[in-house]
C-alpha cells in the first residue's frame, strides 16, 4: 500500500514549492514521508513476558493452567490422579514443543536465516545481554550529558568560505536506489522517524525524488537542516558508571542521511591516493588490526635484534576524539588532498550548524547547535577522522606512529641509550595536538617499555602536559594483551578463560539436541573466533604450553560437536598463507617490502627475513 501511494505522488510539486531552498524541500518531503507512514502503516502492540521461552505457545499454557488446577483439586480432596495425568501431558507437549522449535532453528540455518538461527540458539541458551545501567529517573541527566558532549564546542560563528563554482560530483537514480536497497531494515530510525525499512521496500519509487534532493544538495553545498539533526543515545563504556565520561555519545541520524553520506563517502575514498598514511589501518582495503599490531611488533623486534637497543611504546588515548574535529582546519586538509573546494564546503556545512538533544529514557535534553566534531554514529565521521589526523606522522626516522582510527601508538626505537629523537617525537606529538584541538587524555595514556638487555637499567619517564605518564608492563592494544616480555602468556590465558564460558553454551546447544551441523557453526564463529582474533600476529610466538592450552579448548569443543574441528595451528597457517598473497598484491601495504622473491626460476618462492632470534623469525 505504501508503495502505491508513493508510486502516484508527483515530487515536482514539492521542488517547485520550496523554490530552490533546499531546507524546505527536504523537510517538506520527509513530512510528507512520515504522515504517509503513519497513515498507511498498521501499529501493532505485542506483548511479551521476560521469562517466556519462544517455545511455548498457546496450547502448551492452557495445559500448565490446566496442571495447575489439578494440583490445587488434587489437594483438596487427596486424588493425585488427575494431576500426574495433567503433568504427563504438559511434559510430553514441552518435548514435542522443543523439537519443534529445534527444527525451525536448524531449517533457519539451512535456509541462511541467519539472524533467526542466532536469535534461537540465544534463547535455547539463556544468553541474555546487560541491561543497560543508565537510569532515567534523572530528569537533568540528558541536559547535563548533552552539555557534557558539547564541552569542545567553539562558540564563535561557524567560519563561512568563499563561494566556489558549482560541484560537479553528482548522483544517479540508479545509485540512490542502489543505496536505498542495502539499507538495514533494522535500524533504528532517525529524529525524522522515517524507518529504513520503508526506504529499502519502496526503493523504487523514492530513489528520484531523493536524488534530486542529493544532487541539490551538492551543487548548493549546502546539506538539509532536517538531515543534519542527531538524537544522542548514551551507550555506557562499563558496567558500572560513575561519571559522565563513562558515557559514549551515539547519535541516531537520518536514514536518508546516512545513504547519502555512504555515497559521498565511496566517492571520496575513490579518489584519495593509495599512498595516503600508510600506517593508518582503519577503514582501508587490505588493512585490519591484524596488519596494525604485526607492523608494530616487526618494528620492535627488528629493532631488538640489533646491540645495546630497546624499544619504547607509547599507547596514546584521547578524550571523545571524534568530537574535536574542527571542520574549518578539516575542510583545508581536504583541499591539500585533492577534493573538490564546492565538496569541501559541503563537508563544511554538514558538520556546522548540527541540533543535537540527548536522549534517556523518556526524557528529552534541550537541543544544542554544535559547530565542532562529527557525530559517533555517522558514516563519514571514521573516515573524516582519518583524513584529519593522516599528517600525523613521526618527525624522526627512528620512531613509528601507528594508528587504527582513533587508537595511535608510538613505537621508538632507542640504540645506545640516546631517546632525544623519542622525547622531541613526544612532545611534537603534543604540539600537533594542541594546533588540531585533539585533547590528550593522560591518566589513560600508557608507557611499555621492552628492553631485552641482561643489565638492568632505569629508564627516566615520559611527561606529558607535566604529567608522568604511567608505565605498565602488560598493555591490551587493538584487543591483544602485549607484555613488556613480548610472550604471549596473557594473552592466551584471556583467550582460554573467554572461550572456556562460551563452551557452556555450546553445551546447552547439544543437550537441547541440535545437530553436529549447528553445533560446529556455533563453535565457528562464537569459541574459534575468540581462539583466532588477531592469530597472524600472535600466534607464531606462542610457547608449546601457551599452544597446548589453547587447543585443549579446541579438543573439548570437538568432543561436544561430534565432528572434526580445524587445528589452531592449522588456521594459524591457512590465514598466514591468506594474508601473505594478499599483501604481496598489494604494492602500497607497509608489509609489501618484506617479501623479496627469488630468483625467477623459483616463481613464487620468497626470501626468509634474515633474522638473529627465533623471535623475530616468527613475527
Amino acid at each position: 500500500m505504501l508503495q502505491d501511494c508513493f508510486e502516484h505522488v508527483d515530487w515536482d510539486m514539492f521542488r517547485i514549492a520550496s523554490d530552490n531552498n533546499i531546507d524546505v524541500y527536504a523537510d517538506s518531503v520527509s513530512e510528507f514521508i512520515s504522515k504517509c507512514i503513519g497513515d498507511v502503516v498498521p501499529i501493532a502492540n505485542i506483548k511479551t513476558f521476560p521469562n517466556q521461552k519462544p517455545w511455548i505457545d498457546g496450547s502448551i499454557r492452557a495445559k500448565l493452567k490446566a496442571r495447575t488446577t489439578a494440583f490445587n483439586q488434587g489437594k483438596a480432596t487427596g486424588n493425585m490422579f488427575e494431576y500426574k495425568q495433567c503433568s504427563y501431558s504438559l511434559r510430553k507437549a514441552i518435548k514435542q514443543a522443543k523439537r519443534q522449535y529445534r527444527d525451525k532453528v536448524e531449517s533457519q540455518f539451512n535456509g541462511s536465516d541467519t539472524r533467526g538461527m542466532w536469535q534461537g540458539l540465544q534463547s535455547i541458551t539463556d544468553y541474555k545481554k546487560k541491561a543497560s545501567p543508565v537510569a532515567d529517573h534523572d530528569v537533568l541527566l540528558p541536559d547535563k550529558l548533552n552539555n557534557f558532549f558539547a564541552r569542545f564546542e567553539d562558540n564563535t560563528v561557524p567560519p563561512t568560505r568563499p563561494a566556489t563554482k558549482t560541484c560537479g560530483l553528482t548522483f544517479t537514480a540508479a545509485n540512490v536506489r542502489k543505496t536505498f536497497k542495502c539499507v538495514n531494515p533494522r535500524k533504528a530510525a532517525g529524529p525524522d522517524g522515517i524507518p529504513g525499512r520503508v526506504l529499502r521496500a519502496c526503493a523504487d519509487q523514492l530513489a528520484g525524488v531523493f536524488t534530486d534532493i542529493f544532487n541539490q544538495s551538492l551543487s548548493q553545498s549546502a546539506v538539509p537542516t532536517c538531515f543534519k539533526r542527531a538524537t544522542i543515545v548514551p551507550v555506557p563504556k562499563k558496567a558500572k558508571v560513575t561519571e559522565l565520561n563513562d558515557y559514549r555519545p551515539v547519535a541516531l541520524t537520518s536514514v536518508i542521511m546516512k545513504c547519502f553520506e555512504r555515497l559521498v563517502k565511496d566517492h571520496i575514498t575513490s579518489i584519495l591516493p593509495d599512498t595516503l598514511d600508510p600506517l593508518q589501518f582503519a577503514y582501508r582495503p587490505n588493512r585490519s588490526t591484524d596488519d596494525a599490531i604485526a607492523i608494530t611488533l616487526h618494528t620492535a623486534l627488528t629493532h631488538l635484534d640489533k646491540r645495546n637497543t630497546y624499544v619504547r611504546m607509547l599507547f596514546i588515548d584521547y578524550s571523545s576524539a571524534f568530537n574535536t574535529i574542527v571542520p574549518s582546519k578539516l575542510v583545508i586538509k581536504l583541499e591539500t588532498l585533492g577534493l573538490d573546494p564546492a565538496l569541501c564546503n559541503w563537508v563544511l556545512d554538514f558538520l556546522t550548524g548540527r541540533s543535537q538533544v540527548v536522549r534517556v529514557g523518556n526524557n528529552i535534553s534541550t537541543p544544542l547547535i554544535l559547530n565542532t566534531g562529527a557525530p559517533q554514529g555517522c558514516v563519514l565521521s571514521p573516515l573524516l577522522y582519518s583524513l584529519f589526523t593522516h599528517d600525523c606522522v613521526a618527525k624522526h626516522a627512528s620512531n613509528s606512529i601507528i594508528k587504527f582510527a582513533d587508537d595511535t601508538t608510538v613505537v621508538g626505537l632507542i640504540t645506545n641509550n640516546d631517546e632525544t629523537a623519542y622525547r622531541e617525537e613526544v612532545r611534537a606529538l603534543g604540539v600537533w595536538c594542541q594546533e588540531n584541538n585533539l585533547s590528550l587524555n593522560v591518566s589513560k595514556t600508557k608507557e611499555m617499555i621492552v628492553d631485552f638487555r641482561k643489565q638492568e637499567r632505569e629508564h627516566p619517564p615520559i611527561h606529558i602536559e607535566g604529567t608522568v605518564v604511567e608505565k605498565v608492563e602488560s598493555f591490551k592494544f587493538l584487543g591483544v594483551h602485549i607484555t613488556d616480555k613480548l610472550n604471549w602468556s596473557t594473552h592466551t590465558d584471556s583467550v582460554v578463560k573467554k572461550a572456556q564460558q562460551r563452551l557452556f553454551n555450546l553445551r546447552r546447544l547439544k543437550k537441547f539436541g541440535l545437530s553436529p551441523k549447528s553445533l560446529t557453526n556455533f563453535y565457528r564463529c562464537t569459541i574459534e573466533s575468540i581462539l583466532s582474533g588477531c592469530i597472524t600476529a600472535w600466534y607464531g610466538n606462542c610457547s608449546a604450553h601457551n599452544r597446548k592450552a589453547l587447543q585443549r579448548v579446541v579438543r573439548t569443543a570437538q568432543r561436544i560437536t561430534g565432528g572434526k574441528l580445524p587445528a589452531l595451528q592449522d588456521t594459524y597457517t591457512s590465514r598466514c598463507h591468506r594474508k601473505a598473497k594478499k599483501i604481496i598484491k598489494d604494492n602500497n601495504h607497509p608489509s609489501h617490502c618484506l617479501f623479496t622473491p627469488l630468483s625467477s626460476r623459483r616463481r613464487g618462492q620468497y626470501r626468509c627475513i634474515k633474522a638473529g632470534t627465533e623471535r623475530l623469525k616468527n613475527s
